[in-house]
Order: C-alpha cells, then structure tokens, then sequence
C-alpha cells in the first residue's frame, strides 16, 4: 500500500493535493476486498460526504489514475464497466464467472513470464497488458455438470 505520506508526496510533486474528496475514495479503495465501479465509489463516498457528486467521483479517478495511484481495469471481453482498484495489490489478473458474475483474483508468474518470452522475441516493452478470464467458477460449473 502506498503510505499517506508519500501518497501526499506524489500529489504535492504533480502540483496537486491531497483534497477531502481524494482521501475518501482512496480510503474506500484501500479498505475492501471488494471490485468497484465508479457508482459504487461514489454511493460509499456519498456516505461519508454527502456533498460529493458523481461527476467528481469521475474527475478523482481520473487524476489518481494518471498519478498511478488507482488501477481502471475491465472483468469482460465488452470493457462496458470499468472497476477501479488501488496499485498496490501487484500484479494480477481477474476470473469473472459467466453465471453469477463472481469476480476471481488471480495471481500467476505465467503472464510475466510470457511478457518476458514476447519481449525477447520481439524487443516490445509492455506498459499495459489487459488480459480477462471469463468462464464458470467452481460453484456453477459443478451445478452445470451435477
């Protein structure tokens, strides 16, 4: 996790501070396990401050995306809903089950080992790999063959 200070750090280097707004919702990404989309950022920020608008909500993860401080990423193949998360979990990638829509993290040496093997091959040097999983997660493929 990124600690408060040098999180402050990174916002005072880019000429921008660490607002009221920006503190709740990188409070509220630090503090679930959970994969939200900028509505639910915004119905779990409104709690604390019930000023906050969407629109700023978007505006905020926006500019603690372009600071590297949040990750946008998509659970399916249409990229129709973004999830926002907090950098620090490292480099992972997401299962999402076809039939309930459980959203599986998913952590494995293979993708960069095979960003290594393509960079070799190739002389590419990746700044973004998006990569979704989709099938049935354990439940639902047991109900399906049970």
């Amino acid at each position: 996790m990124v600690s408060n200070t040098s999180m402050v750090d990174k916002l005072r280097n880019s000429g921008r501070r660490l607002t009221p707004q920006r503190r709740i919702i990188l409070e509220i990404l630090d503090n679930t396990n959970d994969h939200l989309d900028a509505e639910e950022v915004f119905s779990r920020a409104r709690q604390k401050d019930s000023r906050l608008n969407l629109a700023t909500v978007y505006r905020t993860l926006g500019v603690l995306k372009e600071m590297d401080l949040v990750d946008q990423r998509y659970f399916a193949r249409d990229h129709k809903r973004e999830y926002y998360e907090r950098v620090h979990k490292g480099e992972h990638y997401h299962f999402t089950c076809v039939s309930c829509g459980e959203v599986i993290e998913v952590k494995t040496p293979r993708i960069s080992q095979a960003k290594k093997e393509i960079a070799n091959m190739t002389g590419v040097q990746f700044t973004h790999v998006c990569l979704c999983f989709e099938g049935y997660c354990a439940d639902c493929s047991q109900n399906e063959n049970g």
